[in-house]
Parts: C-alpha cells; structure tokens; sequence
C-alpha cells in the first residue's frame, strides 16, 4: 500500500479546486472513523492497518474527477491508473475506489463494508458542509446531530444530494442513519481547520 504521503501528492498534482480536495480530506477522516467503528474489538496492528487503508481510499477516491467531470464513465479508472502507476498494488484500495462509481463504469458494485462504507458517506460529506454553510458563523462546530436530520427530508436543501444513497448505510453497513451522521459529523469537526469550516 503507498503512504499516506504519497497518495496526497496524487491529488494535489490533479485536483486544484480546494473545495474539491477538501471533500476528499472530508471523507478520508470519514472513512478513518469509519474503520475504527468496524474494528472496535480487533488488535491494535490490524485496526491501524485498515484504518489507515480506509483513510487512504477516502483521500483518493475522487483524485481524478477534475479531469473526468464531462466523462463520468471514466471517473476513478484515471485515478486507477495514477495508482498503479504509483506502486499501488492492494486490490481492496483498486477495488473500493472503483465501486463508488460503479452506477457509471459498470464496474465493482459495492460489496463489503470497505466499500459502502465510502459509497454511503462520500454524499454524506456535502450535505453536511452545506448544513455548516447555512450556520450563522458557516462553522462545523455549529453543526449537530440533529439539525443535519432536520434538513435531510428538506428536498430544496442540498438539492444533489443524493439521500437514498446516504440512507443505505442502514441496509448494508447495519448503522442507523442517526449513528452514522455522527459518526461523519464528529470525524468531520476533528479536521474543521482543513476543511475552512
């Protein structure tokens, strides 16, 4: 598996929109939280392992969408490549990132907690930034639980969102939909400062 190191150097080198590398940053800590809930119980080296491979899924899942946005049937096979081409060689990371596009490649439709975990939160990530952008001082630290589930049904709020993609985190991933905004929401207020919010 690369570094952490250099996976951020991918995206930095193909992604310049800072609204867009900060929704990668999002879903890396995200998908980080993520993989400590799952591994509650297991040893320490293992946990820090896969919370690391989870992080690094998150970082990258969208290092190429700058340059695939017209192309959506492309989008995560370039950053596939960029991978590769980078040494990567940990089927899980290949696999995971393709499947949060699989509605477009056709390929690797989500199969394990790894990868819905990062197809149920990658929405989940803006809609709560425009939940903090609607606060009166637009800060993450404004944001609770509960007002990020008073918007959810607010179809005009957020309209791209997509909230039943958000919402199958209870079908596949066994968390309620309450648990996993928090999960999301508390990952996300760790990192406020890198995302500007």
């Amino acid at each position: 598996m690369i570094n952490r190191e250099k996976a951020l150097e991918i995206l930095q080198q193909n992604m310049q929109n800072q609204n867009l590398r900060r929704h990668c940053y999002a879903v890396e800590a995200v998908m980080r939280a993520l993989a400590r809930y799952f591994n509650k119980g297991e040893k320490s080296s293992f946990a820090k392992a896969s919370e690391d491979k989870w992080g690094l899924v998150g970082l990258v899942h969208d290092a190429d969408y700058e340059k695939t946005k017209e192309n959506p049937e492309k989008h995560t096979l370039l950053a596939i490549e960029w991978l590769k081409n980078a040494g990567e060689t940990d089927s899980e990371i290949v696999s995971a990132i393709l499947s949060h596009n699989f509605e477009h490649t056709g390929k690797n439709e989500p199969k394990n907690n790894l990868e819905w975990s990062l197809y149920c939160c990658d929405e989940l990530t803006g809609f709560i930034v425009a939940v903090a952008l609607v606060m009166p001082d637009k800060k993450l630290s404004s944001v609770s639980v509960e007002s990020v589930v008073k918007k959810f049904p607010q179809k005009a709020f957020a309209a791209g969102v997509k909230r039943e993609q958000i919402k199958m985190c209870e079908e596949k991933l066994g968390i309620p939909i309450d648990e996993f905004i928090k999960i999301s929401l508390e990952a996300m207020k760790q990192i406020s400062g890198e995302l500007g919010l």
